[in-house]
């Protein structure tokens, strides 16, 4: 346990913060959440924003990867601080995480993925957020993930550049393992640059999309009892 994560927990007993979930969720949901495990792949506008949102909504484990270090250029999109300047984003990431849910489990790998290590790195998680900035890279994770982990179902980010209309954003499914979020056509090398609300927009129907996967597995579950009844 880290220095901040014990500081962060002194602040708040496990049980109030409990009592603040039930608040907002039953606790049937609240249960499926805390035994969910979810992995974001890359840190950055995408990838910060949806594991801050999963964090908030109580996911039980988080997998954080990327190599990078946090960028003065990474402060218009991206959920970090100046003060964190150079630090790598899986070490700023995970102290913001502590300071929403000091309680959950949050696991850091500072390593580039490549297809060598993509089975070692996800075939434990059953969701995996893809969210890396080029498309040859983001090409290359859905690919070894459908191949690599066939346990594993993919969300996917693809087009969120610019300042353009955020209801253009939608979740499509687009394999039986693979969801995209975005709008399918905005790229940076447009010229449109990526901006905040956008990122944010595309971030949030990942986080939306995993919560969808997660909740909808209970109900699945709660039916087939229902129907061998």
């Amino acid at each position: 346990m880290t220095e901040m994560q014990k500081n962060m927990q002194s602040l708040i007993s496990r049980e109030e913060l409990e009592r603040a979930f039930d608040a907002r969720f039953p606790k049937e949901i609240q249960r499926k959440l805390r035994n969910a495990r979810v992995a974001v792949a890359g840190l950055g506008g995408l990838g910060s924003n949806i594991a801050v949102m999963l964090a908030r909504c109580g996911i039980g484990k988080l997998l954080l990867v990327d190599f990078d270090v946090v960028d003065v250029t990474n402060l218009n999109r991206q959920m970090y601080f100046i003060p964190q300047l150079g630090k790598p984003k899986a070490e700023a990431l995970l102290e913001l995480l502590y300071k929403i849910d000091p309680y959950a489990s949050y696991e850091t790998v500072c390593v580039k993925v490549t297809p060598e290590n993509v089975r070692e790195l996800f075939s434990e998680y059953p969701i995996v957020c893809e969210a890396f900035d080029r498309p040859d890279q983001k090409a290359m994770l859905v690919r070894e993930l459908l191949t690599q982990c066939p346990n594993t179902i993919v969300v996917s980010g693809n087009g969120m550049a610019g300042y353009g209309d955020t209801n253009e954003i939608k979740t499509y499914q687009m394999m039986q393992r693979l969801y995209v979020c975005g709008d399918r056509k905005t790229d940076v090398l447009d010229g449109t640059g990526l901006m905040a609300p956008r990122v944010a927009a595309c971030a949030a129907h990942e986080a939306n999309k995993v919560l969808q996967l997660i909740l909808q597995e209970e109900s699945n579950e709660k039916r087939g009892k229902e129907d061998g009844r």
